[in-house]
């Protein structure tokens, strides 16, 4: 019988530990693909800001957050320069993202 407590312990130990690792991998990946999605969200605001591409920058940028499921938090422009804050949710917990997208300074 001392065995059988013993295994179930280390068993229950062991599922606890993989799914724990498994939440982690998981909010992880979210993080990454947020940060991705942010990216591509101010470099589609700037493309739209410079003319590249038709559009009005932020709502560009919404359009890019919602293939994610995120919305735009703040987007802001300074000339050329689009800076892009996506927010979202991970289960219950809130993410943020941010990202900045533009040409070159001119001095370099």
């Amino acid at each position: 019988m001392p065995g059988t407590v013993t295994a179930v312990g280390l068993l229950a130990a062991g599922l606890l530990l993989g799914g724990s690792l498994l939440s982690v991998g998981t909010a992880a990946a979210w993080s990454q693909r947020l940060s991705g999605a942010a990216d591509a969200a101010a470099l589609a605001a700037a493309d739209a800001a410079s003319g590249a591409v038709a559009g009005v920058p932020c709502e560009r940028a919404a359009q890019i957050a919602g293939t994610v499921g995120a919305t735009v938090a703040a987007c802001e422009l300074d000339g050329l320069v689009a800076t892009v804050t996506l927010g979202a949710t991970f289960g219950v917990i809130p993410a943020a993202a941010r990202a900045r997208a533009g040409p070159p300074p001119a001095d370099r």
